[in-house]
Formats: structure tokens, sequence, C-alpha cells
């Protein structure tokens, strides 16, 4: 199976992805990410107004395999969280860079990005990983 990593998106070592739109991010995990963990049961993400620390954990998913943080890319306060997929974990692996997003968060600081990986390195990444 070939797995998709759209180009406009940073990523994290740890597989996360950040779509950036101005002074919205949005978060994810990648589709390399959903092809380890398999099928995904649960999904822990924080409230809205919540803020959140580049690095720090801001919630979990849970496989039939593991348990595994959510790393936050980027620091900014959370706008929005997507309901459909706490109620429904599973749909993730659909449609991860689209309707599988995670939450939106107002940024901080976009600069905070620059030690972000580009498609290119993370596909590398993955490749060896896998």
């Amino acid at each position: 199976m070939t797995l998709e990593y759209p180009e406009d998106l940073k990523y994290l070592e740890t597989h996360e992805y950040v779509r950036l739109d101005g002074e919205i991010a949005t978060l994810g995990i990648s589709a390399f990410a959903v092809d380890q963990l398999g099928d995904i049961v649960f999904l822990e993400l924080p409230e809205i107004g919540d803020a959140l620390e580049k690095g720090e954990s801001f919630g979990s998913i849970e496989s039939v395999k593991a348990v595994e943080d959510l790393n936050a890319p980027i620091s900014g306060t959370v706008i929005e969280r997507n309901e459909a997929m706490i109620e429904s974990p599973e749909l993730i692996a659909e449609d991860p860079y689209g309707e599988g997003w995670l939450v939106k968060l107002r940024i901080n600081d976009a600069d905070e990005l620059i030690d972000s990986l580009s498609v290119n390195e993370y596909r590398e990444q993955v490749e060896g990983e896998a």
C-alpha cells in the first residue's frame, strides 16, 4: 500500500502534521501513523479554549495495538475540535488529511514550525521506519 503525504503540510518526527492557513493551524496524524496504529478505537482531544504548547501532549489516540500521545507541533489556543472523530475515531483512517483532522488552533507564532519536517524529509523518515 502506498501512503500519501500531502506537499502542503509540515510533519513531526512523531507523525503529527500541521496545515497552516494564516493564523489557523489544523492538526492531525499522518497516514503512516494511522497505518502503524491499526484499528483506532479511542481518541482524547483538548477542549475548545485550551492552550497548547509546542512539543507537549494535547491528547491521545488508542488502537487495538497501542496508546500514543498526540504532540503539538505548534503553540496556540484550541478553537475547534473534531467531534466526529471523537465519536467515531476509526474514521480517521479513511481520510487522515481531510475529514480526519483532530483540532484547529489559533497559533501564537508560525516561526515555531521552522524545525518541522518537509514532506520529503518526512517521507525519508517513514521509509526508514517501515
